[in-house]
């Protein structure tokens, strides 16, 4: 074990050296400062909307905390568990997550709220199913490429069930309808299956697919076709569809460089609707300005470059296509999000991560974060000796990035060191391991009684064995 607790401690000098944290201290500071951000805004964004839907100023930032509470201890209880865990219940937790969102749908089951039947539950206590179905998905596609690392390339073995999955669970998350969570459901796949190592041919065949049949879903609802169209030209339908886009658009300029102030922004007096959730872009643009937008963007940068450095350093292919998906998961919603708020994405009507007022997202986003950083605790030499041999998908596996190892062999080729006996010279003995072979060796280090006759000086009697020679005769010859 000395060995492996050198090499343990060695990592942890290159990682503070590279990173000047920890990467798990690093990550748990990054989520610690946004959710505090997030609390903040939700505080400066929601005083309207709550009073008058609750007749208090203070109730849904209340509740914010109260989930964020639920959130920390999700996180501290991911953290804990094994990541391995994940994969011995990927099926019921994918299984029951597909039950909830077909349950959303049914009457007197789902909760219907702004037109959207997202919501199960009674009172306030209320699950989103759509936020767990992007952890289910993640662990279901990241366990998928870890067994079967060597049938990548195949897309019938890899492929095809990702796609089944991934269609059946967008076309229930449309069918609510939520748009931008199929968004990054699909985000989600297409990343972890280019990491995975799949052939880009068969990832644009299926892009083709699912934008095909995007485009006629937006053609046959009327709803989705006046989003878009709002999308393509917000300044048109300003007092229409576009109504939203516009005033987050009036909010993010008024701020300027600094901004109004912690709780000065105006579009929130009823102007911005959803400025608590969707759109609290815009109110941190407004009151921070685009100085505090820009740093709000570098701490989700600070976030992704974490992740994909724990996944780079994960013991396991599994480790770091879980840790891969969990940070696409997190940055295209983010990502989506921004793009809405700006306009230069389509109104998808999903939060932004950490930040906007949600209870499901936040805390499922904090248990997503908790698997990331059990993953980043989870160092190679303290689970296994140096000399224990990694099993097949961490030694077989591969992917594009290096994300998590070299590319998979091709079926059916052997080792180098798996050469038949006949490949050896005839009549020699198999070398033992680690023995280096007999030329390799100089010849000062052989005994002298191994050197042949005609390497000894003319004249010379040979020398007994073990016996030393005196400094005179190593000078001259004995004579005869």
């Amino acid at each position: 074990m000395g060995e492996a607790e050198e090499m343990q401690r060695l990592a942890r000098v290159r990682r503070v050296a590279v990173t000047g944290l920890p990467l798990p201290t690093r990550l748990v500071a990054l989520v610690a400062v946004l959710c505090v951000f997030g609390l903040v805004m939700v505080g400066s964004a929601s005083p309207v909307i709550s009073t008058s839907l609750y007749g208090s100023p203070w109730s849904i930032l209340l509740r914010q905390m109260v989930w964020l509470v639920i959130g920390v201890v999700a996180l501290a209880v991911t953290s804990r568990v094994d990541y391995h865990v994940w994969r011995r219940v990927r099926v019921p937790l994918l299984v029951g997550t597909m039950a909830l969102l077909v349950a959303v749908l049914l009457p007197h089951l789902g909760v219907t709220s702004g037109g959207s039947s997202r919501w199960i539950g009674f009172g306030q206590l209320r699950i989103q199913p759509s936020e767990l179905m992007k952890l289910a998905l993640v662990v279901f596609v990241a366990d998928l490429l870890t067994r079967r690392a060597e049938w990548v390339f195949s897309p019938r073995a890899v492929v095809a069930p990702v796609a089944i999955v991934l269609g059946i669970s967008a076309v229930l998350v449309l069918k609510q309808p939520d748009m931008g969570t199929a968004m990054v459901l699909c985000c989600i796949a297409f990343g972890l299956l280019f990491l995975g190592g799949v052939r880009m041919k068969s990832l644009w065949r299926l892009a083709v697919g699912l934008v095909l049949a995007a485009v006629v879903l937006a053609i046959v609802d009327p709803y989705r076709r006046d989003r878009i169209l709002s999308f393509l030209n917000p300044s048109a339908t300003r007092s229409g569809s576009g109504y939203q886009v516009w005033q987050s658009l009036i909010g993010l300029g008024s701020g300027h460089l600094f901004g109004l102030g912690l709780g000065g922004g105006r579009q929130k007096w009823g102007l911005l609707p959803n400025a608590h959730t969707d759109f609290i872009f815009s109110v941190v643009g407004e009151e921070l300005g685009l100085v505090g937008a820009v740093l709000l963007l570098a701490l989700f940068l600070g976030f992704a470059w974490t992740g994909l450095r724990i996944a780079a350093g994960a013991p396991d292919r599994f480790g770091g296509l879980l840790a891969a998906g969990i940070v696409i998961w997190i940055m295209s919603q983010a990502i989506i999000n921004v793009g809405a708020v700006i306009g230069l994405l389509p109104v998808t009507g999903i939060p932004l991560p950490f930040i906007s007022f949600g209870g499901s997202s936040l805390v499922i986003v904090l248990a997503g974060s908790g698997i990331l950083l059990n993953v980043a605790r989870s160092d190679l030499p303290a689970r296994r000796p140096a000399s224990a041999p990694r099993s097949a998908g961490a030694r077989r596996g591969g992917g594009h990035l290096g994300v998590v190892g070299a590319r998979p062999r091709p079926a059916g080729a052997r080792p180098a060191s798996a050469r038949p006996a006949s490949a050896r010279p005839a009549g020699t003995r198999p070398r033992p391991a680690g023995a280096r072979p007999a030329s390799a060796r100089p010849a000062s280090a052989r005994p002298a009684s191994a050197r042949p006759a005609s390497a000894r000086p003319a004249g010379t009697r040979p020398r007994p064995a073990g016996a030393r020679r005196s400094a005179p005769e190593r000078r001259r010859p004995v004579q005869a």
